[in-house]
């Protein structure tokens, strides 16, 4: 093999490996988190963010929450179970994380977190093992109790016609009273994304 093929050869074993060998993500910028953008058709954190902004304004000028005075007690609200009814994979504790957070941020609820109290439960078991002074110990019979619960469903809609898509999400929330069991509030959030099919590649 004469010198001009070998170096023919090695050039295209270069190309071969710097095109197909092995790529990873080494550099990166921070982006603001509420910039939209849609980078596949799937459920992302834009979606949850319209969701959780939509639900926590609307709940909190309900005219009932909206004109609470000063001396009166805030209402104590447990956002429960959100339902997947969709055929994707959805974080709803996140979903759920996010609406107790911006209902928080209104300044007219006292929140109460699921996931809290049972860590709580399994602290006052420690607390009353003699590990910790009996005068100092916390325990059961003291949380405040819930006024609200409020639950929801996530629900979707795909139609696929030749090269679009249109995928449609709708978030239904409700607000329940704990004591009477009424539902004292309840709006949606709906969301429409068109995409249009590409070809990809070289």
């Amino acid at each position: 093999m004469n010198s001009r093929l070998i170096l023919s050869a090695c050039l295209a074993a270069s190309l071969t490996a710097a095109c197909g060998g092995p790529r990873a993500y080494t550099r990166g910028t921070y982006e603001d988190p509420n910039t939209i953008e849609m980078l596949s058709d799937r459920f992302n954190e834009n979606d949850l963010q319209l969701i959780a902004k939509k639900m926590a304004e609307s709940l909190a000028n309900t005219p009932r929450f909206a004109q609470a005075t000063a001396q009166a007690p805030l209402p104590i609200v447990l956002v429960g179970k959100l339902k997947n009814s969709t055929s994707e994979h959805v974080d709803m504790r996140s979903l759920a994380d996010k609406i107790q957070t911006a209902l928080s941020q209104t300044g007219r609820f006292a929140l109460v977190d699921q996931g809290a109290r049972l860590d709580i439960a399994e602290e006052y078991e420690y607390q009353q093992s003699g590990y910790v002074d009996p005068n100092a110990a916390k325990g059961p019979g003291q949380q405040v109790s819930v006024d609200f619960i409020m639950t929801g469903d996530l629900a979707s809609i795909i139609q696929e016609v030749g090269n679009d898509k249109l995928v449609y999400y709708k978030m239904t929330a409700k607000l329940n009273n704990v004591r009477t069991g009424l539902i004292e509030w309840t709006d949606e959030k709906q969301i429409r994304k068109k995409f249009e099919k590409r070809s990809v590649g070289w």
